[in-house]
């Protein structure tokens, strides 16, 4: 996919609104690990923060095409979806009872993967820059 060129300033408000959407998707990461770190996927992809953030980067992405904001919304959204695929991946090894362990270590891997997307994404944005995707 070739990259695109950010040339655009984006306006300030949906700077700020880009760091809040790291932060709900944050939410629902700390969420799952005070309940329980292996399912910190299982928070992301049904607590209301990571499920509104979503639903924002949806409407609002078209307001920061060609920004350097662009790319976090291209970071974020496929984030919440890849985490959707892992976890169907870990329910399915799950039903088989043979996989149940391997289950688990999906589910444990996808939680990381997840934080770690997070907070490499929200480092970039605090530095002002895009995320290499």
């Amino acid at each position: 996919m070739p990259k695109r060129i950010v040339s655009i300033v984006p306006q300030d408000n949906l700077g700020h609104l880009t760091h809040s959407i790291y932060a709900l998707h944050a939410l629902s990461v700390v969420m799952g690990f005070i309940g329980r770190p292996a399912f910190i996927i299982t928070t992301f992809l049904t607590g209301w923060p990571s499920i509104i953030a979503v639903i924002i980067n949806y409407i609002k992405r078209g307001n920061v095409y060609g920004t350097y904001l662009d790319s976090h919304f291209g970071w974020q959204i496929p984030t919440f979806w890849y985490a959707l695929l892992w976890m169907t991946i870990a329910v399915i090894l799950f039903m088989t009872v043979i996989g149940i362990v391997f289950a688990y270590i999906v589910a444990v891997g996808a939680g990381i993967w997840i934080s770690y997307r997070i907070i490499r994404g929200r480092i970039a944005l605090n530095e002002g820059r895009s995320i290499l995707i």
